[in-house]
């Protein structure tokens, strides 16, 4: 079963068209990739499967529920088991590492918090940052807690929006591939936007390559470097 699935999707910000007719599925514990310019629909996809907007059209399912349909949100995004980072990553400024680590299983009365944080802490190399305040880190390191703070609420699916946007490509490089490994061993769905073909290239499972809020072309890595498509073509310098 697909995890996730978008049907005949329809989006408009008053009178402006975003999204059209768009209809795509996300296998479970693989990473998708929707790749394009600024303003072609990318965060609007996002937004809608988290419930954070509602389609003018079709319906958005989680597991086979339908969650979100025309003008109607069914399930609240608190309840659709879904992590987002914005590409701002959104930190509590006064909260240092730990708090805005635990933040999210506390209001969710989980057991065990410390263990959770300390192990998520080792896993993302930042264990020595517990008490440090967002200010006092680094872009990477605070890409690290972001990551690290989403999934301490276990996830089903993650939501990641631009999220490299204003990192060096050394450092894209290192949290990409740190990324990547923790995607494979956790198992959860992940949903990458971006407009960095390279960075999709490096991370996907499956890439969906869209044009003014439709699909131009879909399809794995060698699919999309191979498409006949010229906007595809163009937008990648093939």
């Amino acid at each position: 079963m697909h995890k996730l699935a978008l049907e005949h999707i329809a989006h408009s910000y008053g009178d402006k068209e975003t999204l059209d007719d768009l209809s795509f599925s996300f296998e479970r514990g693989k990473t998708t990739c929707l790749l394009g310019p600024s303003g072609c629909g990318k965060t609007t996809v996002l937004r809608l499967i988290a419930g954070l907007e509602e389609p003018s059209d079709g319906v958005v399912k989680i597991g086979g529920t339908i969650v979100s349909r025309k003008k109607e949100i069914i399930v609240p995004p608190h309840k659709r088991k879904i992590g987002f980072i914005f590409q701002d990553l959104a930190l509590w400024p006064h909260f240092n590492v730990y708090e805005n680590i635990a933040f999210g299983p506390k209001e969710k009365k989980q057991k065990n918090i410390k263990s959770k944080v300390a192990g998520l802490l080792d896993l993302f190399g930042i264990g020595d940052k517990i008490s440090k305040y967002p200010h006092e880190l680094s872009g990477g390191q605070k890409q690290m807690v972001a990551l690290a703070r989403s999934l301490a609420m276990q996830p089903e699916i993650l939501l990641m929006d631009e999220p490299l946007a204003n990192i060096d490509a050394h450092l894209k490089e290192s949290i990409l591939q740190h990324l990547k490994t923790v995607q494979r061993e956790r198992r959860f769905t992940l949903l990458y936007v971006t407009h960095d073909h390279r960075e999709a290239m490096k991370i996907a499972d499956y890439i969906i390559v869209m044009e003014k809020g439709k699909i131009a072309v879909a399809g794995t890595k060698a699919e999309i470097r191979n498409s006949s498509t010229e906007f595809v073509k163009s937008f990648l310098n093939i």
